[in-house]
């Protein structure tokens, strides 16, 4: 018995020393594979920052399109994965198209449906590219929903109704025709060659009756740019779970030293941009619910970082997506819609112009292109549906040709940042031997 028990001993004692002698090796080892681990880290960002389209246009192209076919080919397999869903989707679908093939006293209600629903998914698809992360996000407010906002004020006041023809309306905007000078008598509506009769609302526009008009498509651009703020707290949460790593991604791997940097060193050692960042991680990890609430509800460019922190902690997915879609659908959305409508309110704008002559030296150069714009968008306004603008917009003024060129521009800056985005993480992928998704 003696004899085994040492013998037991001697074996417990050798293991130990192996076990001893590997974590020395691995401690000695380790800050050198650190070091080679930052240097390749180092070196793929530096190969990955040239694959742009203005540097190297065909090669970005080419694994942009290796890209897509990946994610189609990963996609397709995560789609057939779910046949019970699938299946009852596709039945589903078989019996709407049915429906909405079949002739019958159901037809209006379809159109009407149909005419929602393609406006809800237009301003949704908006809202969803101004925040979700590809490539660089299209300021989707500025360029289509504040002018579809400011529009539908000018119009209000200048026709005197909300009640736009359908179509052109919300495509573009024309004052009913009337069959007298008043606003307040029966109007014609000709659509579609058939002759619908409408009654003009009485009593003054009001601020409360162009917020009612736009309500919908400032709540579903609102619910896009919500549902745009989801893939950094998916990454963060599935970092977190150990099912990706943080250095994967360039934002959560940022995100992580951020901490690190915050809690090691004093808050002196950042940057204004980096003490922004950590402000709104500690509002919510502090208050939660509130602190999502709170960020989602102020124009706030840093609110990535908002979902990165709740993945990161992982906080109820139900907590952040309610507080992001009351945030940014309603409270915000409410906040910049009001601002829009008071700033094209009825004589806003003229007063706005009129001020503009006083600013020194340049004030009549400034005010001439404004003026024409005014002239444009109510002479546009003043046609019959379905009317070319010829005879009632002498000229497109300058300040419509600039505002064009800026929405192609930024247009196409958008498609190319998606372009790179792609190609880089093709790149990325087949250099580092993961799966990004």
């Amino acid at each position: 018995m003696a004899s085994s028990a040492s013998s037991s001993n001697r074996q417990r004692k050798r293991k130990r020393d192996k076990s001893s002698t590997t974590l020395n090796s691995q401690s000695n080892s380790t800050p050198e594979k650190v070091h080679l681990k930052k240097s390749q880290k180092e070196m793929l960002r530096h190969e990955t920052a040239k694959i742009v389209l203005w540097r190297q246009p065909i090669r970005t192209l080419h694994y942009c399109i290796l890209e897509l076919l990946y994610l189609s080919h990963l996609s397709f397999k995560r789609l057939i994965s779910y046949r019970k869903t699938l299946s009852l989707s596709v039945v589903i679908g078989i019996l709407l198209l049915l429906i909405y093939n079949v002739e019958g006293p159901h037809q209006t209600s379809i159109q009407l449906v149909e005419s929602l629903l393609l406006s809800a998914l237009y301003w949704l698809g908006l809202g969803i590219a101004s925040s979700v992360g590809l490539g660089t996000g299209l300021h989707t407010f500025l360029l289509y929903l504040g002018p579809f906002i400011a529009q539908v004020t000018l119009a209000a006041y200048e026709c005197g109704s909300i009640k736009f023809p359908r179509p052109p309306y919300p495509n573009e905007i024309v004052c009913p025709p009337t069959t007298s000078t008043t606003t307040t008598t029966r109007m014609l509506i000709n659509t579609n060659e058939t002759i619908l009769t409408d009654l003009l609302e009485t009593g003054t526009i009001s601020f409360w009756k162009i917020l009612w008009k736009v309500k919908l498509e400032a709540f579903c651009w609102g619910l896009g740019t919500a549902f745009g703020e989801l893939p950094p707290y998916f990454m963060a949460r599935a970092a977190r779970l150990g099912n990706t790593d943080m250095d994967d991604d360039e934002e959560l791997g940022d995100f992580e030293q951020l901490l690190k940097t915050a809690e090691t060193h004093n808050l002196k050692n950042l940057t204004l941009f980096e003490r922004a960042r950590y402000l709104i991680f500690r509002l919510i990890k502090r208050i939660g619910f509130l602190g999502i609430l709170l960020c989602a509800s102020i124009p706030n460019p840093l609110f990535d970082l908002a979902g990165i922190t709740c993945g990161y902690f992982l906080i109820s997915f139900w907590t952040f997506f309610l507080a992001t879609i009351i945030g940014k659908a309603l409270i915000k959305m409410s906040i910049q819609t009001v601002f829009i409508i008071f700033l094209f309110s009825e004589h806003h704008v003229e007063r706005i112009i009129r001020w503009m002559k006083h600013i020194p030296y340049y004030g009549r150069l400034l005010q001439t292109p404004f003026k024409d714009w005014l002239q444009e968008q109510k002479g546009k306004m003043h046609r019959k549906p379905g009317e070319n603008l010829t005879g009632h917009v002498q000229r497109i003024s300058l300040l419509t040709r600039i505002f064009n060129f800026f929405v192609a521009g930024m247009i196409i800056y958008f498609v190319a940042s998606i372009i790179n985005s792609l190609a880089q993480r093709y790149y990325k992928r087949t250099h580092t031997g993961l799966k990004l998704m």
